[in-house]
């Protein structure tokens, strides 16, 4: 995993890379400056069909909710083999998203502390498709899914996870591109919302709340639909936005109708944070890493020496940010960092069969 860094926000965003089933696969994460090394949840963002990171990143613009809510957000990129860069929701591709959703999980966990409890999947389009289809497939690593003008294809729609799972769907009636009411390879989001209101043992009717017109020139309004009391907990949402388009509800630019009278990403958060995952699998794909947990690395950032409390017979090594190794594994609870410019690096941390890798700075 290597990378570079520029600032944005009160955070900073990394474009880095990972390969997952012997393929290069590019993302960018957003780290908020209060990212300070405790567990915090995560996000995947998915992008639409032909759009890409950079541009799912500024439009759904998590970065301020990021920043005061403490989480960190994940833009991967999907793939292009035939020349629009979409994700594969068993469209019948050879790419294997849900191995690189796994594998990208587990790579970020390695270099930041991931509440694993705490990762959750949302997206636009083809990336809201993309999170029905890893609650459906990747049900022990993600704890709720939000989908903003997607849907489920009617190839897979009775999937049936084995545990409760929290869905949040925001969709406009006048949505060109994923119908509302469905079509030959799109289910209806009235039917998507009803399966998982059954799936989760959810009251029938609805907390019904109409969001109020405060902007009467976007040609929409909407209606949130909540559906409550399910199993362990879960619950199922919808925004109906009448007249709505195929765009994310309070995102600029201004698609069509969208609509400016709440925000799609405010919401999709405020969703979010009610769940954990373990809540639904006790004791499944959570266990913490305990190196990473317990080890300290100190003064960060270093002039001269490293030290690392915490944890005995330790090998370190560092490498740079392309991965290169800049000093050589040694066994020590120091390490001499005087001889590397000044600049971003990793610390390559093993005891015993753990590894954790940690940032620093020199000066």
């Amino acid at each position: 995993m290597t990378g570079f860094f520029y600032f944005a926000q009160n955070g900073v965003t990394i474009v880095d890379s990972i390969k997952s089933n012997n393929i290069m696969r590019k993302f960018r994460l957003y780290v908020p400056n209060s990212y300070t090394g405790q567990a915090v949840p995560l996000i995947l963002n998915l992008h639409g069909y032909t759009s890409n990171s950079t541009q799912q990143k500024q439009y759904t613009n998590f970065m301020p909710i990021a920043d005061t809510a403490k989480f960190l957000m994940v833009f991967p990129d999907g793939k292009a083999p035939a020349g629009n860069q979409y994700w594969n929701a068993g469209f019948g591709g050879t790419e294997n998203d849900v191995l690189f959703m796994s594998d990208l999980i587990d790579s970020l966990d390695l270099f930041y502390n991931i509440d694993l409890n705490s990762v959750y999947s949302c997206g636009m389009s083809n990336g809201g498709i993309m999170s029905y289809y890893l609650a459906c497939n990747l049900t022990n690593r993600i704890a709720a899914i939000a989908s903003v003008t997607g849907s489920m294809l009617n190839t897979w729609f009775t999937c049936a996870p084995v545990r409760p799972f929290p869905v949040m769907e925001i969709h406009g009636t006048a949505d060109g591109t994923v119908n509302y009411n469905g079509d030959a390879t799109f289910a209806p989001i009235d039917s998507v919302v009803k399966k998982w209101r059954v799936h989760n043992n959810c009251n029938t009717a609805p907390i019904t709340f109409s969001v109020p017109n405060i902007n009467t020139s976007d040609n929409s309004t909407a209606v949130n639909y909540k559906y409550v009391n399910g199993n362990m907990g879960a619950t199922v949402e919808l925004y109906k936005v009448t007249g709505g388009s195929h765009s994310w509800p309070g995102a600029f630019p201004v698609i069509a109708n969208t609509n400016q009278d709440f925000n799609a990403s405010v919401e999709i958060w405020r969703f979010f944070r009610q769940y954990k995952l373990n809540q639904f699998i006790p004791n499944v794909g959570v266990q913490q890493n305990y190196l990473k947990n317990n080890v300290r690395v100190y003064p960060n950032p270093v002039t001269e020496k490293l030290f690392v409390d915490g944890v005995s017979e330790t090998k370190l090594e560092v490498t740079d940010l392309l991965g290169k190794i800049i000093i050589a594994e040694r066994t020590a609870n120091t390490i001499d960092v005087s001889i590397l410019t000044s600049g971003i690096y990793f610390l390559n941390i093993t005891s015993g069969t753990e590894q954790t890798v940690v940032k620093f700075i020199k000066d």
